[in-house]
């Protein structure tokens, strides 16, 4: 037996506009209402069936910027420069968190200032 991992949860001010962003981002819906916040998740998904669920968790203090742990997407079915072009359009911005230039990712922040990262691979193709 082993455990998975079934839901990530992000620290916000906003779910509702945050949830806006990332269902639009990833292709997720809103799949739970809590007091505290929402669960974002693929359409039709069940709790723990397929991609991880993102809960947004509503806090006073969130915390914005370098987090111990980062959400990476990935493009699919287009290159990386068209999903950076669609991730801006929805309100990511650049994010500098010391990088060279080198990289085969991209550095954003949500509108809540949370780090992630777009990666090259468009896992889309077989």
């Amino acid at each position: 037996m082993a455990c998975r991992i079934t839901e990530l949860v992000l620290d916000c001010h906003d779910p509702d506009r945050l949830a806006e962003f990332w269902c639009a981002v990833l292709g997720y819906e809103v799949i739970g209402h809590e007091p505290d916040g929402l669960a974002l998740g693929p359409p039709g998904a069940a709790f723990g069936e397929g991609p991880v669920t993102l809960i947004l968790a509503q806090t006073e203090n969130p915390r914005p910027g370098k987090l111990p742990l980062h959400l990476d997407v990935s493009p699919e079915g287009v290159d990386q420069e068209t999903e950076l072009a669609r991730l801006k359009a929805l309100g990511a911005r650049p994010a500098d968190v010391g990088q060279t230039g080198e990289e085969s990712w991209v550095v954003l922040q949500d509108p809540e200032g949370n780090e992630f990262c777009l990666l090259r691979k468009d896992v889309g193709k077989a």
